[in-house]
């Protein structure tokens, strides 16, 4: 800018309409929109039941659920779907199921879900333990930047 030169809203206006803002408008309109599903559900098992539940839902889903990530975990995408089923070995407590939200943004994610209700519990890793409002848990897990998209998650603004 000029010192002592106002720029009019007209000649905002035709500066914005040459594309001078196009940039910053995406720039802007990144930072404040992210992604988000519910990519499993997860089976939460003590370890007296674990095996008993995974064979139980191998045999009712007709399909494999191999150990995955660790000796904690077992599961698999299920047929058909883009929604994976996970068994979890738990240290103590009693049998539960719960979802796995992903997010591109995790902090983003967390705060829109606190607006709606939800509580965090506990953050574990690289993501949250959280209750919503009946006091049922549920996770919300970071994804790579570019893995959610409009064709496979929810878009936020």
């Amino acid at each position: 800018m000029v010192p002592g030169v106002m720029l009019t809203e007209l000649d905002l206006r035709k500066v914005a309409a040459a594309g001078a803002f196009d940039d910053l408008r995406r720039d802007t309109m990144a930072a404040m929109s992210h992604y988000s599903r519910v990519l499993k559900v997860v089976i939460d098992a003590p370890p007296d039941l674990h095996d008993q539940e995974l064979a139980f839902w191998q045999g009712a889903l007709g399909q494999e659920l191999p150990e995955i990530y660790s000796a904690e975990y077992h599961g698999a995408f299920l047929r058909g779907t883009d929604l994976m089923l996970l068994m979890q070995r738990l240290e103590s407590g009693a049998p539960r199921v719960h979802l796995d939200i992903h997010t591109d943004d995790l902090d983003a994610e967390v705060a829109r879900l606190e607006r709606l209700g939800a509580e965090r519990v506990q953050k574990v890793q690289t993501w949250w333990v959280m209750r919503d409002p009946a006091g049922l848990p549920f996770c919300v897990l970071p994804m790579s930047p570019g893995s959610l998209d409009d064709e496979n998650a929810r878009r936020w603004q």
